[in-house]
């Protein structure tokens, strides 16, 4: 493993470590999630790149705007909790109220 593949393996494991034991707040999920896909998109652009191959270049931008599709609506979901309970914190969300 070289160590770029090792950064970029540490940094989308370092974005889901963070998701899986930090739910504390909306907020820093969706922070996590998103350093997750930018390390994703990082590593994708580069093995586009190693192999010098067109018929892949096109992945990393589908990826990208994927992720900023993922952004906008996480950002809309942070605002309409923000709005409704007065917080983002994750243990005052009950999924079965109304």
């Amino acid at each position: 493993m070289t160590p770029v593949h090792f950064v970029f393996s540490s940094t989308f494991l370092l974005g889901l470590t963070g998701l899986a034991l930090h739910r504390t707040h909306l907020l820093s999920a969706l922070l996590c999630l998103e350093g997750m896909m930018l390390s994703l998109f990082i590593a994708l652009s580069l093995w586009t790149l190693q192999l010098d191959s067109t018929s892949f270049s096109a992945a990393p931008m589908l990826l990208l705007a994927f992720s900023a599709c993922e952004a906008s609506a996480g950002l809309a979901l942070l605002v309409a909790t923000a709005r409704t309970h007065g917080s983002d914190r994750l243990q005052n969300l009950n999924l079965l109220q109304c």
